[in-house]
Formats: structure tokens, sequence, C-alpha cells
């Protein structure tokens, strides 16, 4: 079966079981996302208080599921949908984070929201153990509250080379690349630390607004992801 043709079964399979389950399993009490009652983006965003999934937790939900962290706060995503590359990982409360390729694209539910990002041009990050010192990526942003549409964003980027990263009790060697982002109001630094055998994301921290950013930790993938590119 091709990626698409898995994704595309993916997309569906997920839209017709992820409420079923949430609802099931947030009335059983058992399983991160039921125990938790968490809203994601909003939680970390607005800095409530954290969630630490443990690796059972994460075991016992057959969804993948990211943590989303802020400046005070966690909370666990699920996989709900998968349409074209873009996945859309949502809370019990169906708070969403949108991602393509490991960026994040859009968020719904939490202020600041990021209505989308876009980048314009060639795009390194699709592969992140290829990337040169000084290597650019061009961004467009649309935000709300306040209408701000079209912010033109310059990424510089910087590898910083292999770090341990520790990830529900399991050290992983990763590539770190940090993304300076200048232009309109952003003075803000992304990193990503890549598998530098796939190029998978385990970890990012990305900005949604000038202002603003979440951290996104893979703890349980979507396995086509995890595929060597």
């Amino acid at each position: 079966m091709s990626r698409n043709a898995l994704s595309r079964l993916v997309l569906r399979s997920f839209r017709l079981g992820l409420l079923a389950t949430v609802i099931a399993v947030s009335a059983a009490g058992c399983g991160v996302v039921g125990r938790s009652s968490v809203k994601a983006v909003q939680l970390a965003v607005q800095g409530k208080p954290d969630v630490q999934p443990s690796a059972e937790d994460v075991a016992r939900n057959r969804y993948p599921q990211i943590k989303v962290n802020g400046p005070a706060g966690g909370a666990v995503l699920v996989l709900g949908a998968v349409d074209g590359g873009r996945q859309a990982w949502y809370s019990s409360e169906r708070s969403i984070v949108f991602l393509r390729n490991g960026l994040i694209e859009a968020t719904h539910g939490g202020t600041p929201e990021l209505q989308q990002m876009r980048i314009i041009g060639p795009n390194p990050l699709l592969d992140l153990r290829k990337v040169k010192d000084g290597d650019v990526v061009q961004r467009r942003y649309d935000l709300m509250p306040d209408y701000r549409f079209d912010m033109k964003v310059t990424g510089t980027l910087h590898p910083l080379g292999t770090e341990s990263v520790e990830i529900l009790g399991r050290t992983r060697e990763l590539l770190h690349v940090r993304e300076e982002l200048r232009g309109d109001g952003w003075k803000q630094d992304n990193h990503y630390w890549a598998d530098p055998s796939s190029g998978f994301i385990w970890k990012s921290r990305q900005a949604i607004a000038p202002d603003a950013h979440l951290e996104i930790i893979q703890l349980k993938p979507y396995s086509p992801d995890l595929q060597p590119r």
C-alpha cells in the first residue's frame, strides 16, 4: 500500500473512531486523555498545570500521541486525521494542532491562534540532516486576534551538532538545528531535534506568534513518519 493510500485509510478510520474512543476513555477514567481532562493548546499557551504521561500511559492508548508544552503547562494530543500529509492532533475537547512534516501549520482553540503558516520557495526543513549553516526559510504567518495576515518572516538555520534527548525514559541521540526567525516584529528561535538516520523530528520548539511558542514532543509517532526519507 502506498503512503498516500495509507494516509487516506488512516484519515477515514480516525474520523470514525476518535470521538468514540475519547468519550469511552474519559468515562472509564483511564488513559492520558481521560485522566488529565486537558484542553491541548489552551492549556499549553495559557499556562495551566502540566501533564506528565508515562510510557505505560502512552502505550495504553492505541492512537499516535504528542505532548504540547507551553510556557507554564502541557497537554497530550492524539492524531485525529491525516489529509494530504497534513496531520490534525486533537485534545479531548477538540483543540487542535496541525502539523506537516513536523512543522506547525496552524492551531485551533487557543490564543493567539495561528490560522496558517506557509513556506514560500525551497524548504530545507524537509530534511534537517542536509541543512547547511546559513540556509534560509521564507515564511508567511496569518494570526488571530487582530487580523495579522501575511506576516513576512525569514528563518536562518544553524546546525548545532548531536544532543542527547530523553523521551519517556529513553535517551536518543538527535541532530539539533536552530532557526532564527526575524521580520514583522518576530525575534524568536525555533529548535528542532531530528533522528540522524531518518530525519524524523522527535522534538521541536516552534513559534506560533511573535511572542508565543509551543514545544512538540513525539510520544507515539504516526508510524509512516518513521520511514527513512
